[in-house]
C-alpha cells in the first residue's frame, strides 16, 4: 500500500466538496488543515440555488476555493424556466467553474424519473451555452445517463463519486467523461469500483472527497474533510500500480484540462 504521508510534491485538488455543509466558523481551520496536508485548490459544489450561492461566497472569500452551481436530482421538481434563469445568473459569477451537481439518482428516487431527466437535460443545455463543464451525480441510473449523454454530447463532463464497475467506466470513457474517484474506493466492499480503477487510464481520472460525506478508510463512518483526499490518492496509486506522485500529477493535469484551473 502506498503511504500517502510520504508524498510532499504537487498539490492535490479536491474537485468536489460541500463547504457549506460544515459549521461555517470551522471552515478556515478545515481549509488550513488541508493546505498543510498538501491539498488545494478546492471546488465547493452547489446542489440547489441556496447552496450554489454559498459556494460562490466561499470562492469570493478564499483565493484557492472555486465554485460549481447546480441543482441536484433530489430537487428536480424545483427546476423550471425561472430556476434555470437564476442558475445562469449564478454561473456568471467570478470563479464559477462548472454546472453541477446535477444528474440522475434512481437509488433514493426523491423525485420521479421524468422530472429528473428533464431537469438534467435543462442543465446540460445551460452548461453547453455557457461553455462550462458538467459535474454529474449518477446513482443506479447509468443506462439513462449514457443515453442522454450520447444524445446531447456535452464537451466537458465528470462523473462525480463514480460508483460503477468496469463496464460502466468503459462506457462513460467512450462518451469522453472524466471519472472522479472518492473515498469509497478505499472501502473493503468496493471490489467492482477498484476493478474499474485498475482499468482506467490516468488521463481519465479526477480525485475528490465529497466532504463531509464518504470519509475514506480508516475514517469511514466519520465526517470527511478535504485533507483526507491524500488517502484516496494513495489507494488509487496502489490499485493502478503507479507512484502516488504520478497519480497526483496526472489528476491535477486533468483538472486543468477540464476546469481550466492552471497550476
Amino acid at each position: 500500500m502506498v503511504d500517502a504521508n510520504t508524498y510532499s510534491g504537487a498539490s492535490l485538488v479536491d474537485t468536489h466538496c460541500h463547504l457549506d455543509l460544515f459549521d461555517q466558523a470551522e471552515v478556515p481551520a478545515l481549509l488550513a488543515r488541508a493546505r498543510e496536508a498538501g491539498v488545494g485548490p478546492f471546488i465547493s459544489v452547489g446542489v440547489n440555488a441556496e447552496s450554489s450561492s454559498r459556494a460562490i461566497g466561499f470562492a469570493r472569500t478564499y483565493p484557492d476555493v472555486f465554485a460549481a452551481v447546480g441543482i441536484h436530482p433530489h430537487d428536480a421538481d424545483r427546476v423550471d424556466a425561472a430556476a434555470i434563469r437564476h442558475l445562469k445568473e449564478l454561473a456568471q459569477a467570478p470563479k464559477v467553474v462548472a454546472i453541477g451537481e446535477t444528474g440522475l439518482d434512481y437509488y433514493r428516487m426523491r423525485t420521479p424519473k421524468h422530472q429528473q431527466i428533464e431537469a438534467f437535460k435543462r442543465q446540460v443545455e445551460l452548461a453547453a451555452g455557457l461553455d462550462l463543464p458538467l459535474i454529474i451525480h449518477c446513482r443506479d441510473a447509468y443506462d439513462d445517463m449514457a443515453d442522454i449523454l450520447a444524445q446531447t454530447r456535452p464537451a466537458k463532463v465528470v462523473l462525480h463519486c463514480f460508483s460503477g464497475g468496469p463496464a460502466e467506466a468503459v462506457a462513460f470513457m467512450g462518451l469522453n467523461c472524466y471519472i472522479s474517484i472518492a473515498g469509497t474506493v478505499t472501502f473493503k466492499n468496493a471490489a467492482a469500483l477498484q476493478e474499474a480503477v485498475a482499468q482506467l487510464p490516468l488521463e481519465s481520472i479526477l480525485l475528490e472527497t465529497d466532504a463531509p460525506y464518504l470519509a475514506p478508510q480508516p475514517h469511514r463512518g466519520q465526517r470527511n474533510e478535504p485533507a483526507y483526499i491524500k488517502l484516496t490518492a494513495a489507494k488509487v496509486a496502489d490499485i493502478m500500480g503507479l507512484p502516488v506522485e504520478e497519480v497526483v500529477n496526472g489528476s491535477t493535469l486533468n483538472v486543468d484540462k477540464l476546469f481550466g484551473l492552471h497550476f
